[in-house]
């Protein structure tokens, strides 16, 4: 049986009467940042934030699958307002952000990727200082009914798988990427991250309708 947020988020899966303009100068905005940094060849950055982006998205299509299989609710929903409901847990507000998060939290790292914070590798360090972070803004949206959460090994109470597996992935590849010395490398690594992506919409999504 569903879950009172899983059918709300259910009615408006993908419905497009959601829409409203403000989602056009949020994707300019996007856009624009990835400009920037494409026109100042700053590709660590852009590769980094294209890496990040493509993790989010890998675990929004696992976390649709859980609610197909299950048939009673996602690990995280977004039943509240928006202006497109892509997955169950993902809105385009939601996805949006994750486009640029990556490069935001880039330009936070040490140019010296073998620098030491407090006997720490840095890289090490600010990835799991940043998930603490996100976890955090999480329980926040939680707590005011934008995000929600139905199972109880993923909330405001248990809040360490939401750090392992809902962020501290997407950072240490991201990093790993700014990190990756050619951009032939960097590029082989986002495309296959993005091909995973793909392959699993087009299978779970187009095919088989789960997502």
């Amino acid at each position: 049986m569903l879950t009172k947020s899983a059918l709300e988020a259910l009615n408006i899966l993908r419905d497009g009467s959601q829409f409203t303009w403000y989602v056009i100068p949020i994707f300019a905005f996007v856009v624009y940042i990835y400009a920037v940094e494409i026109e100042r060849k700053n590709w660590n950055l852009v590769f980094a934030g294209l890496a990040f982006w493509g993790m989010d998205w890998f675990n929004e299509i696992w976390n649709s699958l859980v609610f197909h299989f299950t048939d009673y609710a996602p690990v995280w929903g977004a039943p509240g307002d928006t202006a497109f409901l892509i997955f169950i847990g993902l809105n385009i507000e939601i996805c949006f952000m994750f486009a640029i998060a990556g490069i935001a939290f880039g330009k936070l790292l040490p140019s010296d990727k073998k620098l030491k914070i407090l006997g720490i590798p840095n890289r090490i360090l600010l990835a799991v200082v940043f998930s603490i972070f996100c976890v955090f803004v999480e329980v926040l949206l939680n707590l005011i009914g934008a995000l929600t959460w139905d199972y109880s090994w993923w909330n405001i109470k248990a809040p360490f798988l939401i750090f392992l597996f809902g962020y501290l992935p997407f950072f240490l590849v991201s990093f790993w990427v700014f990190d990756i010395k050619t951009i032939r490398k960097k590029m082989l690594v986002t495309v296959i991250i993005y091909s995973v992506d793909a392959l699993a919409i087009i299978i779970f999504g187009l095919i088989l309708g789960w997502l």
